[in-house]
């Protein structure tokens, strides 16, 4: 695996860990909510994904693009489909995305090559 990949996969899972220590039902309820939201319905996983990944991209969240950039990945996302998904969250989040989409070829990049 990547050090890109790992180090976000193990910071993550440790913090989200250690948040559920101390959790109160509403963050529970929360970390469930959007658990359940990305899971097949109406849309498939892999088109929520993709959503999920525009939206990240255009709010600017590195984390939540990592995250989406991940589960894309586990989904079957092709390069092609990507560089699709990149330019609809560079249209609509505008210039000051391409930092963000940097990072994002360059940790899509580390998934592809493991």
């Amino acid at each position: 695996m990547g050090k890109m990949i790992e180090e976000f996969n193990s910071y993550r899972s440790k913090m989200n860990e250690r948040i559920m220590e101390s959790a109160n039902t509403n963050i529970k309820r929360f970390f469930a909510l959007d658990t359940t939201t990305y899971a097949d319905g109406a849309l498939d996983v892999k088109t929520k994904e993709m959503l999920g990944l525009v939206a990240s991209m255009v709010l600017r969240c590195d984390d939540c693009i990592k995250y989406h950039l991940g589960k894309c990945h586990e989904e079957g996302v092709s390069s092609e489909e990507m560089n699709e998904i990149f330019m609809i969250a560079n249209l609509v989040g505008g210039s000051i995305v391409i930092p963000h989409y940097r990072r994002a070829v360059e940790y899509w990049d580390e998934l592809n090559a493991q």
